[in-house]
């Protein structure tokens, strides 16, 4: 089951940049593409669960948690996401996403001092080190602009506020929480605070009628938000929150599959390099603690 729902949520996740980009050409306000976006999802999620019999109650404290998590996963990451790409590319942002792993490393040590698995730091030095190499031409060519910093600023905020809210659903769970439950209300709250904020901007709710656009956009609500979120929080409850940010590190593979399909993205020697990097991280990770040091050994 823990390997289902970590292939969906590389798969689903991999291809949700691909999405934005399409939803960034749009003539449409950033807030109001993700609160339509979230607005989507919950509303999807709510006649889900309703019809199920699955919504459960939460106490008052519970929803301003979940308040927060909305505005950290469902709501700023994103818009600091959106911005960000103006500035650098879409596989760089990849590379700072893939902080996720040490952020929630860090965050587990901080909020419920969980001791890290004697993997992670093995296996997330291979796979950033791979991420880099696998981007090394992007990286090489950009330089340190004003631009390329706040670029990269915006990505690692977004990817900090992302890290928070993974902390708050393990939060959600260690309290028996019904995850689905959660979730749609965070969404909820997610799509209101950006709606919130393109009010105060003064953004037209208009959005456009292409297919491109309103194919994106439900395809990010429904594939990149409902299933891979669930997907994605059930994966953190089930084997923690650091090896369930890995998953990032495996996000640009299916960008740059897609990418050699349909862009013509040409793999140099750094690129394959970085690609073995990373599928041997993932297996560090996995791996049961001194199993790769006995077969070693024997």
């Amino acid at each position: 089951m823990n390997a289902l729902l970590y292939l969906a949520v590389v798969l689903i996740w991999g291809t949700t940049w691909i999405a934005i980009t399409l939803q960034q050409e749009a003539p449409v306000a950033i807030p109001v593409s993700i609160g339509y976006r979230f607005m989507i999802s919950a509303a999807a999620m709510f006649a889900v669960l309703l019809l199920a019999r699955r919504l459960r109650r939460i106490a008052v404290r519970d929803h301003l948690f979940c308040m927060l998590q909305g505005c950290c996963v469902f709501g700023f990451n994103f818009y600091c996401f959106y911005h960000a790409a103006a500035y650098i590319s879409s596989g760089l942002e990849s590379v700072i996403f893939s902080m996720a792993v040490l952020f929630n490393a860090v965050n587990g040590m901080l909020f419920f001092r969980q001791r890290p698995s004697a993997n992670l730091l093995p296996a997330a030095v291979l796979g950033l080190t791979g991420i880099v190499a696998l981007f090394w031409q992007d990286l090489a060519a950009s330089r340190m602009a004003p631009e390329l910093l706040k670029g990269i600023g915006l990505s690692a905020l977004g990817t900090y506020g992302f890290s928070l809210g993974n902390m708050i659903s393990a939060r959600h769970q260690r309290r028996g929480l019904d995850i689905l439950s959660t979730n749609t209300y965070a969404m909820s709250y997610g799509a209101i605070l950006m709606a919130l904020i393109a009010l105060a901007q003064g953004a037209s709710f208009q959005i456009e009628y292409s297919g491109r656009y309103i194919g994106s956009l439900l395809y990010l609500a429904i594939f990149g938000s409902v299933i891979a979120f669930a997907a994605y929080f059930s994966l953190l409850g089930r084997i923690g929150a650091g090896a369930a940010a890995y998953s990032t590190l495996l996000f640009p593979l299916v960008a740059l599959t897609i990418s050699t399909i349909y862009e013509g993205y040409q793999w140099h020697l750094n690129a394959v390099i970085g690609l073995c990097l990373i599928l041997l991280g993932n297996l560090v990770m996995f791996a049961k603690p001194g199993m790769l040091w006995r077969r070693r050994a024997a």
